[in-house]
């Protein structure tokens, strides 16, 4: 087992915006600090520019610059190459990246480097060639453009991160964290990762992908015409619904109801319905103390066996695992939902206090 040189990009040539310096920390914190109690020698890392300053000495574009005595020349030759993400206009705008970039990605592969992306770093690998044919991830609120830009790659969208052996890539934000626990506990086994885990204060391995993250609740639609259809599903989601029953409320044959929803959506009838039923299952969860049971019957999911089937199966964790890694704080009024009724009421007895919230650290992709 070895450790071995990770070289990580920072892209210089845009500036460095507050928000990605997250990204950019997390593996400054994993490899940058030597654990001499639990591998000797640790990590050599460099900090590896892709630009320079301007003439007059302030940074090229918004954000922060970093001063680092690396350059694109010294990602050739690492074990490990890691780019944490890239800037948003590359990626929103699709701006191509620095050649110069793209030529050190591809020759430090071509060396024999472990290539590694955090969160919108996928793009330049997948830019530089390197996810053709490959599984990969990215935060999920970008998985759509990958996948859009760069056909030729799998893109998977509800995963914390994907190991393709000598390919690896991540999710957003504390996936990345996820992924470099994962590089140490490859290079320098379980023992290790766990306690440098713990030293971090953070899970050794979650549970579940990044589907459990990502935001049910808001269609993406054009169509005004579906909006009165689809308000009124929402509001009947307790009830046994079809794509018969929409289609006679929207005014429109099955068939026709299919091929606008599926336009304006994405997504099928039935694939619809069940993403609200969950959407509306998770904010139970999130808000609410209700029972498991009670959950799935008034999102519409059923039983209890049946709800936790459609959760694990979509979600990627358990309704219970759900709750409790998005624990309940004291909400100024719970959802308004078929079935339910505010604490105390019909009981005989006054509301309980508000408890307070309890302390926990949350994670994210």
């Amino acid at each position: 087992m070895n450790a071995g040189s990770v070289a990580v990009v920072v892209p210089e040539g845009f500036g460095v915006p507050s928000w990605d310096l997250y990204e950019l920390s997390i593996p400054c914190t994993v490899f940058g600090k030597a654990q001499p109690d639990l591998a000797d020698p640790w990590y050599d890392l460099r900090l590896c520019s892709t630009g320079e300053l301007q003439q007059d000495g302030s940074p090229p574009g918004a954000g922060l610059s970093l001063s680092t005595p690396y350059g694109l020349d010294d990602l050739v030759g690492a074990d490990t190459v890691i780019v944490p993400s890239v800037p948003d206009p590359c990626v929103d705008e699709g701006r191509p990246l620095p050649p110069a970039l793209i030529t050190a990605l591809r020759r430090a592969y071509e060396g024999g480097a472990r290539m590694v992306s955090l969160c919108t770093g996928a793009f330049a690998l997948a830019e530089a060639g390197l996810l053709d044919g490959r599984r990969a991830t990215a935060h999920w609120m970008h998985t759509a453009q990958l996948a859009e830009r760069f056909p030729k790659v799998r893109v998977d969208d509800s995963v914390l991160y994907v190991d393709d052996g000598d390919v690896l890539t991540s999710a957003g934000l504390t996936a990345g964290l996820d992924l470099c626990l994962h590089l140490v506990r490859r290079d320098l086994g379980a023992h290790v990762a766990n306690q440098l885990a713990r030293r971090m204060v953070v899970p050794a391995h979650r549970p579940g992908g990044q589907a459990q993250f990502v935001d049910l609740s808001v269609p993406t639609t054009d169509d005004g015409s579906l909006a009165p259809v689809l308000d009124w599903a929402r509001a009947h989601l307790d009830q046994p619904l079809t794509v018969e029953d929409l289609a006679r409320r929207a005014a429109m044959s099955p068939r026709t109801l299919h091929r606008r929803l599926r336009a304006a959506t994405g997504a099928t009838p039935l694939q619809w319905l069940l993403n609200q039923r969950l959407a509306r299952a998770q904010s139970l969860l999130e808000s609410t103390d209700l029972p498991i049971e009670k959950v799935g019957e008034l999102s519409g999911l059923g039983t209890a066996n049946n709800f936790r089937h459609h959760f694990l199966r979509q979600i990627g964790v358990s309704p219970g695992s759900y709750r409790r890694a998005f624990p309940r704080a004291v909400p100024a009024s719970l959802p308004s939902v078929p079935g339910s009724r505010p604490p105390g009421e019909g009981s005989g007895r006054p509301p309980a206090a508000p408890r307070r919230p309890p302390r926990t650290s949350s994670a994210g992709a």
